[in-house]
């Protein structure tokens, strides 16, 4: 199913559909199948379209963990984080601070 949904969503890019909703819905499939690299890059995609889309900051640093690339993805909730609060959106950034306080735990540990 969500190979089927993924070949249905990238037909759309670079129509009139494509947008940050497109490119969330495309990274949330791709993290759903395990292809990490492919759901960052739309998720970053999403972001670049709308700076203030809390929900693709807090799916990008998921799928940038998700790739090892952990000090990449502490960047993304921490930016996703003063998206959420700007926006009222207290649920994700709460969600946001719990996953980049267990990033900070681990990154000392990473970089030894």
């Amino acid at each position: 199913m969500t190979t089927t949904l993924i070949a249905n969503l990238e037909k759309l890019l670079g129509g009139p559909r494509d947008g940050a909703v497109l490119r969330y819905s495309l990274g949330n499939e791709y993290l759903k199948a395990g292809h990490f690299e492919q759901a960052a890059m739309h998720l970053r995609a999403a972001v670049e379209i709308d700076a203030r889309y809390s929900a693709a900051w807090k799916l990008l640093g998921k799928a940038l963990r998700e790739s090892g690339r952990s000090a990449e993805a502490l960047a993304a909730y921490e930016q996703g984080i003063v998206v959420a609060e700007s926006r009222g959106d207290i649920q994700a950034a709460r969600e946001m601070t719990v996953f980049a306080r267990r990033l900070r735990r681990q990154l000392p540990a990473a970089e030894n």
